[in-house]
């Protein structure tokens, strides 16, 4: 058998743990027929606090050894004194530059808008921007003004819009949106600039640069007539992000993924999680919605085999159509109007992966 291969696993919080704890079943070496490593670091707020956030830099330093990881939702507390956010620490711990996160049709599903039948992915800076923004508040003239210096870098602004247009070549999809380069001509100008740079680098992607208020309005008036990719700068993708997801009926049905490159912009590290939070009134009953966390997995054994993984493209296959055969069958937890819990939806995802794996094995076929 192979070498074993290492995916780092950052624990976390509430429902968040319980989810991640359900999802790890799909990775199990006996489910999957691969030999998978699963190397833990205890990320709960307790734990953050009592090493002062030492376990977030070396979980970051884990990731960067073994390319992969997961992470289930975590606590940040408010007290500015207190350990905060992992996220911005794991980001620059690896280098990260992109978040993407792509809506999909959930079979079964009614999405609430009705006609969203093609994928999103939203793109965005996964660094800089309005988060870490210098900000202070001065007296002028009698009253109270309150600045805020942000900042984006060219590389992360190359990064963004590059991934988005392989991302699209991949998908055969539009790229669509961008910034407010109109207003903001030197400072969102620039993910502009590197737009349009990439579109004469992938000309065969159709290209359709639009402003971010008209990518709004156009998401809600028909723009989504195929699949689309849309690059964004860290808050607007955030906030795109957001809007997006319920577009296709539920947040739980996307997972998202940070992604660290090389000097060729190839994925160097890519550490996938569940969009959603940690859903306190949720824990212990069994009824949160794992679909997300699943397909983190799935995700992650994507990128698996995108670093030569044996057989880790087609077990993330097996992930991605399971769960979403199992809710096209009905197989949903109350959220997406079913009555099946967190355990019972994992286990029927578990049993369809192992009856996938074993009919393709029988055909002789790597689908």
């Amino acid at each position: 058998m192979a070498d074993p291969v290492t995916i780092t696993v950052l624990e976390g919080d509430e429902t968040g743990q319980e989810l991640l704890e359900q999802a790890l079943r799909v990775l199990d070496p006996d489910v999957l027929g691969l030999p998978l490593h699963l190397e833990r670091f205890d990320l709960s707020l307790e734990h953050r606090r009592a090493t002062s956030n030492g376990v977030v830099d070396e979980a970051a330093q884990a990731m960067r050894r073994s390319g992969l990881g997961i992470k289930a939702a975590t606590i940040t507390p408010e007290g500015k004194d207190d350990v905060g956010s992992p996220n911005r620490l794991l980001r620059e711990g690896i280098g990260g530059k992109v978040i993407i996160r792509t809506g999909r049709r959930i079979p079964g599903v009614t999405p609430p808008l009705g006609g969203v039948a093609y994928p999103i992915s939203v793109v965005r800076m996964a660094v800089g921007d309005a988060y870490g923004a210098e900000q202070w508040r001065a007296e002028e003239d009698g009253d109270e003004i309150a600045y805020r210096t942000e900042r984006i870098s060219r590389r992360v602004c190359h990064a963004t819009a590059e991934y988005a247009f392989r991302t699209a070549a991949a998908m055969r999809a539009k790229v669509y949106g961008g910034p407010k380069w109109t207003v903001s001509p030197v400072y969102e100008g620039m993910l502009k600039e590197e737009m349009d740079a990439a579109a004469e680098r992938h000309p065969d992607v159709d290209y359709q640069p639009v402003l971010i208020d008209a990518t709004y309005a156009g998401l809600m008036s028909g723009a989504a007539d195929q699949p689309l990719v849309i690059p964004a700068l860290n808050r607007d993708g955030d906030c795109l992000s957001d809007l997006v997801m319920p577009m296709f009926g539920s947040i739980a049905g996307a997972e998202s993924v940070l992604l660290a490159f090389d000097d060729d912009y190839e994925v160097d590290v890519a550490m996938a999680e569940a969009p959603h939070g940690t859903a306190p009134a949720l824990q212990g009953k069994d009824v949160a919605n794992p679909m997300a966390m699943i397909l983190a997995c799935g995700a992650v054994l994507h990128y698996a085999g995108r670093r030569g993984v044996e057989g880790a493209e087609q077990a993330s296959r097996a992930i991605y159509e399971s769960v979403l055969e199992a809710t096209a069958d009905g197989v949903r937890t109350p959220d997406l109007g079913g009555h099946h819990g967190t355990t019972g939806f994992t286990d029927e995802v578990v049993r369809r992966i192992r009856t996938k794996l074993e009919v393709w094995s029988s055909l002789g076929s790597a689908r």
